[in-house]
């Protein structure tokens, strides 16, 4: 924004660098920060030392950050974060506009990724893994013991391919997309396989199918792959990626915002569930019935995993599109019975749909995958939304995820102890 001129008949009120940023609720280095953005106009009068600003553009600045944040600027009230990513509404999700689960069913995963990072489609595009940084990530995951999990393993193959980077420190989007483009073959390459990838496999999905399936991959299970990764990559301000994003706010690389979200996932109630539900139907085909399966998980006082999501009152849409391609994979029948029978049984006892952790147990359990390859699926997906969200955090006013705690604990001045 560029300086505006002064009104020859009534003459602008100028505030000082300390003034604004009191007004605004922010340090004094922010106030150019919005300056630099366009958000302020400053002018240097004569002879003085320091910018000026113009008290009614600043006023208007701070009163859009209230309405924005829903409270004053200095209470770290973003509660509310602002968002062009994904929206949520009436049963079906949105990826910048476009519906999700078309997008996933007629474009592969890196393109998904590449639509939600930039808004723009990039037909045939893949990912490749910088050879230093695969070497360096493997070296470091090789080292875990062999019972490290899919989340252990990830965050270390994140880690060790940071410290390859001397450049991760560079926060312009250019340099974060060029990050995401490397990380994300970069996390797949440094799993171990579980059969042979030739080099040069072609899609992220071919790449990441060896390091969870010893079986030659058919094109109807490989097709279901992609498409969970795409449908995955995003889903608004989930745990994981609210970390991300509180991560992106205080200026973290890319790296580190991932390892925030990686941090996250672990919890059974986010990317574990899948696991749980993939041993769950294990159990159901064991026992050729899903009623003592159920009723041992109600029994126990435990959720009955992937059942029931509490942004959606029908099915899951990201479940209703994978159950549509899971129908053509080899060996999928029984799995996909033993759902169907979970499903049916519990809700007698509550109207619960199936979600997107038991479409993913399906298809995990189907191709001879263990119950932590549905874990290392939704981080993998995840990561490109993780990406995404940064970006967007990258350019808002930093460290606005910073809210204030309530005290509840004993009334000050309390004796020493």
């Amino acid at each position: 924004m560029r300086d505006q001129a002064p009104d020859p008949v009534r003459p602008q009120r100028r505030l000082s660098t300390k003034e604004a940023a009191e007004l605004l609720g922010v340090k004094p280095e922010t106030v150019y920060a919005y300056v630099s953005r366009g958000q302020l106009s400053s002018r240097r009068a004569p002879g003085a030392r320091g910018s000026t600003f113009d008290a009614a553009e600043v006023e208007a600045l701070a009163r859009r950050n209230r309405r924005e944040t829903g409270g004053t600027p200095s209470s770290g009230g973003d509660l509310a974060v602002r968002t062009r990513i994904t929206l949520i509404d009436r049963d079906r999700y949105y990826f910048r506009g476009v519906d999700a689960t078309e997008l996933a069913a007629r474009h592969s995963y890196e393109e998904i990724a590449e639509w939600l990072w930039t808004g723009h489609l990039r037909p045939g595009v893949t990912f490749d893994a910088p050879e230093a940084a695969v070497s360096v990530a493997r070296r470091a995951v090789d080292a875990l013991p062999d019972h490290a999990g899919p989340a252990d393993r990830l965050r270390v193959a994140v880690i060790a391919a940071a410290t390859a980077d001397p450049l991760r420190f560079d926060l312009s989007e250019e340099a974060v997309l060029g990050t995401a483009r490397a990380l994300i073959p970069t996390m797949v390459a440094a799993l171990p396989p579980v059969r042979r990838a030739r080099r040069g496999e072609g899609s992220l999905a071919r790449s990441l199918w060896a390091r969870l399936s010893g079986r030659d991959p058919d094109e109807a299970s490989l097709r279901a792959l992609d498409t969970a990764l795409g449908l995955l990559v995003d889903h608004d301000l989930a745990a994981s990626t609210l970390a991300v994003r509180v991560a992106a706010s205080a200026h973290a690389h890319a790296y580190a915002a991932v390892s925030a979200g990686l941090g996250v996932i672990e919890g059974p109630l986010h990317g574990a569930a899948g696991g749980l539900a993939h041993r769950m139907l294990l159990d159901v085909l064991d026992q050729g019935d899903a009623a003592p399966v159920v009723a041992e998980e109600l029994r126990a006082g435990r959720r009955i995993p992937g059942l029931g999501h509490p942004l959606y009152t029908a099915e899951d849409p990201r479940a209703v599109a994978l159950f549509r391609l899971l129908k053509d994979i080899p060996h999928a029948a029984p799995a996909l019975a033993a759902a169907r029978d979970v499903e049916a049984t519990a809700a007698r006892h509550t109207p619960l749909h199936a979600n997107v952790d038991l479409a993913l147990a399906v298809l995990t359990a189907s191709c001879a995958m263990p119950a932590t390859a549905g874990e290392t699926i939704f981080a993998v997906a995840r990561t490109a939304g993780w990406i995404a969200h940064a970006l967007e955090e990258y350019r808002e006013r930093p460290l606005r995820m910073r809210p204030s705690g309530r005290y509840v604990g004993p009334e000050p001045p309390q004796p020493l102890p």
